[in-house]
C-alpha cells in the first residue's frame, strides 16, 4: 500500500504553464521536487485558451485550470468573493493542509489566500518581484499586499533585496519572511558540445521587450557596440510592445545583418538559442532575482547585467559583469566582458552552477517554511480582525468589512453544501516514487 503524502500543498497563481517565465518555472520545478519528497502538490490557476478543467502533468502534478479568463497581463479580474466556492471545493476535495500563493500581481493568489485563512488553513506567500513606493500603481499594489499579508503564516522572497522590499511594502515582521532563491535545471541548460568560434562574438538577449526589462536601453546600447566592434553580432529573442523600437533601431543603423530578431522564443528552445552565443545581456531596470541569468550561466555564457534589485546576489563576481542602467556604462561593461571572454570555460561554469543552485535544495528549504507555518497557532476571527485594523485608519476598517463578509459567505456555503457532501479526490501518484530524482526527460508535458 502506498504511503500517504507528508503534506498536501495547493499552489495558487495566475501564472503557470503553458506560459513560461520566472514564476511559472518556479512553481513547476518546486512542485516536481516536492512530489519527489513525498508530498502531494496541486496547482490552481486560470484557464488558458481551451486548456480548462483538471489536467495532469509529469510526476502526477494535478492542475486545476479554473474557468476564469485573464483580464490584463495574464491576471484574472478581481472578484473578491467570486472564487470562494471553487477555492473551498478544491481545498476540501484535495484535503489540503498548506496553501502557497505566488506573485503579488496575481489576483487569484490574493483571493485564494484570503479565503484559505477564513477557513482556517495555513498559508504561505512567495513574492517574486520588486515594486516601488511612489507611483500610483505601486501604492495600490502595496496596499493590497498589506491586506493579504496581514494574516499570513509565513512568507518567502527570492533574494535579500526582495525580502527588504516586501517587508517595507507590507509591514510584515522580518521574522516571518524567509529568503529562498530560485534555481536552474542544469540537466536542461548545459553548454554546447563544441564551443562557438570567437571569430564572431555573439551577444544573446532573451527577454520580454517591455520598458521594465530595459528594452529602451538596448536601443541605445546595440548600435554603439556594433560601431566599436565589427565582429560582434546580437541575437534578440522575445516579444512585447518595445519590439517595434528595436526594429526601427535596426533599420536606422542598417544592422539587419548583425542584429537577428527571433520574436517570442518557446522555453524548450531557449537553450538552443543560448548555446549559439558567448555573452548574455540582461538590461532589466528592476529584477528581484532573474532566472534567465542562471540559465545563461549554466549554458556557459558570461553575463553582462544591470546592477539592479537582487541581480548582484545571483552570480559570483567572476561570472558576471555588472553595470548601472545607463547606456554608456553598459557599453563599457560589454567591452570588459569581451576582453575577459578568452578566460571563460563553459564546462567549468556549468559545473559550478550545479553546485550553487538546485531545485531539490529549494524544495527542502521550502519544506522548513511549511513546517513553521503548521506550527503557527490558529487565531479566532476577532484576533484576525485586529490585525487588519492596523492597516490604516480607513483601509483597516474596509479590510475588516471585507473579511467579515467573507466569513459570512463561507458560513452560508457551509449550510448550503456541508463539507461532508464534497467528494474527496483519491491520491494518485504517477511517474517517479518517493526518493527518486527528476530525470532529464521529465519536462513539462500535458497528459
Amino acid at each position: 500500500m502506498a504511503e500517504p503524502p507528508k503534506l498536501r500543498v495547493l499552489m495558487v497563481s495566475d501564472f503557470f504553464f503553458p506560459n513560461f517565465g520566472g514564476v511559472e518555472n518556479h512553481i513547476y520545478y518546486l512542485s516536481q521536487c516536492l512530489l519527489k519528497l513525498g508530498h502531494k502538490v496541486v496547482v490552481m490557476t486560470h484557464a488558458y485558451g481551451n486548456r480548462s478543467g483538471v489536467r495532469y502533468m509529469t510526476g502526477g502534478l494535478k492542475v486545476y485550470y479554473v474557468p476564469w479568463r485573464p483580464f490584463v497581463m495574464q491576471t484574472t479580474f478581481p472578484t473578491v468573493y467570486g472564487t470562494l466556492p471553487i477555492v473551498r471545493t478544491i481545498l476540501r476535495r484535495e484535503k489540503i493542509t498548506v496553501v502557497h500563493g505566488h506573485q503579488a500581481f496575481s489576483t487569484l493568489c490574493h483571493e485564494a489566500l484570503m479565503h484559505a485563512r477564513t477557513m482556517g488553513y495555513k498559508v504561505v506567500f512567495t513574492d517574486h518581484s520588486l515594486y516601488g513606493f511612489a507611483d500610483v500603481g505601486s501604492i495600490h499594489m502595496n496596499k493590497v499586499l498589506q491586506f493579504s499579508l496581514a494574516d499570513i503564516d509565513q512568507a518567502i522572497c527570492v533574494s535579500h533585496t526582495s525580502k527588504e522590499n516586501t517587508v517595507l511594502r507590507s509591514g510584515l515582521s522580518p521574522a516571518k519572511v524567509f529568503m529562498i532563491p530560485n534555481a536552474v535545471d542544469t540537466a536542461m541548460f548545459k553548454p554546447a558540445s563544441v564551443r562557438p568560434s570567437t571569430d564572431i562574438i555573439t551577444i544573446v538577449v532573451i527577454s520580454r521587450l517591455v520598458y521594465r526589462k530595459g528594452a529602451d536601453l538596448l536601443v541605445e546600447v546595440i548600435p554603439e557596440v556594433c560601431r566599436l566592434y565589427a565582429n560582434v553580432r546580437f541575437v534578440v529573442g522575445g516579444d512585447g510592445p518595445k519590439h517595434v523600437r528595436l526594429e526601427e533601431m535596426r533599420e536606422k543603423h542598417s544592422l539587419q545583418d548583425r542584429v537577428e530578431m527571433l520574436g517570442a522564443v518557446p522555453h524548450s528552445r531557449v537553450r538552443s538559442v543560448l548555446v549559439t552565443g558567448h555573452i548574455f545581456l540582461n538590461s532589466s531596470l528592476t529584477e528581484a532575482f532573474c532566472i534567465a541569468i542562471l540559465e545563461a550561466a549554466s549554458c556557459g555564457l558570461l553575463t553582462v547585467s544591470t546592477r539592479v534589485g537582487g541581480v548582484p546576489e545571483v552570480l559570483p563576481d567572476d561570472m558576471v559583469v555588472l553595470a548601472e542602467p545607463d547606456p554608456d556604462d553598459m557599453v563599457r561593461a560589454i567591452e570588459k566582458a569581451i576582453s575577459i571572454l578568452p578566460s571563460i570555460n563553459p564546462e567549468e561554469m556549468h559545473n559550478r552552477m550545479k553546485k550553487l543552485y538546485s531545485w531539490q535544495d529549494v524544495a527542502k528549504r521550502t519544506e522548513i517554511v511549511y513546517d513553521r507555518a503548521l506550527k503557527c497557532s490558529n487565531r479566532s476571527l476577532l484576533e484576525r480582525l485586529s490585525r487588519f485594523l492596523s492597516c490604516g485608519a480607513w483601509a483597516g476598517k474596509l479590510f475588516c468589512m471585507v473579511m467579515i463578509l467573507d466569513y459570512l459567505l463561507w458560513q452560508l456555503l457551509q449550510l448550503l453544501q456541508p463539507d461532508e457532501d464534497i467528494e474527496e479526490a483519491p491520491d494518485i501518484r504517477l511517474g517517479y516514487h518517493r526518493g527518486e530524482g527528476l530525470k532529464e526527460e521529465d519536462k513539462v508535458r500535458n497528459v
